[in-house]
């Protein structure tokens, strides 16, 4: 079950994009693991599922030469993409022909479906036979690494109503999935404490909207203390699942 299904208005969208598109020069182990999955060759197609403003679906074309075809929601999203193509829908009726892609990339969002049974067919029946499925997430019990549960623990409480790595194995292998990996890949989220609380933006994180605002502003009190004293990158975890 989905945690929220949030509308993604013109404030929210504008807060994801302030907050949540990563620096490239922070994301090269990510780069790494999923061109190891990806193999792309020449024509390779991808959907970016929850593209969002568009930025890994930029990234995969800078990275890869991929033909990334995004698919969004949010209209607020889309209009600040400038990503294409970029099509209005969602991972319970895609779009898209059957057996038409290569592979599909699901980046922190899949706590946002609101039935992974249907979403996992619908995948199944645009991708093509043997072609992964790369799942970007934090997942219940292993947020151990992602910084933002250190100064909000509060939002621990939120992560676990995520769908959990049995969950989401259960309903990809009912459409014919199986696991072939998954992995924690690091990542640079910000230079320094110091600029993750000067770029966090509450609007962009699912577990800080759901949390009360007496929790956010002693996280952000928390952060903003230790950023006076802690110095270095802030380098996060998160999952790369991949399914076949």
């Amino acid at each position: 079950m989905a945690v929220a299904l949030i509308s993604y208005d013109d404030a929210d969208a504008a807060a994801f994009a302030a907050g949540r598109e990563l620096a490239r020069s922070g994301l090269d182990r990510w780069r790494h693991a999923i061109g190891q999955h990806l193999r792309p060759r020449a024509g390779t197609t991808v959907l970016d599922l929850g593209a969002g403003t568009g930025a890994w679906a930029s990234a995969f074309t800078d990275w890869f030469g991929a033909r990334v075809v995004g698919v969004e929601p949010a209209e607020a999203m889309r209009s600040r993409a400038a990503h294409r193509p970029l099509l209005a829908g969602d991972a319970v009726a895609l779009p898209l022909r059957g057996s038409t892609m290569d592979a599909a990339w699901l980046s922190t969002m899949i706590h946002h479906v609101p039935d992974l049974d249907a979403a996992a067919r619908e995948l199944r029946r645009v991708l093509r036979p043997g072609a992964p499925v790369l799942i970007r997430s934090p997942f219940p019990g292993r947020h151990q690494r992602i910084a933002l549960f250190r100064w909000f623990p509060e939002a621990v409480g939120v992560l676990r109503r995520y769908p959990d790595l049995v969950g989401v194995r259960s309903a990809f292998a009912a459409a014919g999935f199986t696991v072939s990996s998954v992995e924690p890949v690091a990542q640079t989220t910000a230079s320094s404490l110091a600029e993750l609380a000067e770029r966090l933006e509450r609007r962009a994180h699912t577990p800080l909207q759901l949390i009360t605002d007496e929790e956010y502003a002693a996280g952000l009190a928390r952060l903003r203390a230790a950023a006076r004293e802690e110095t270095g990158p802030v380098v996060d975890h998160l999952d790369l699942l991949v399914l076949r």
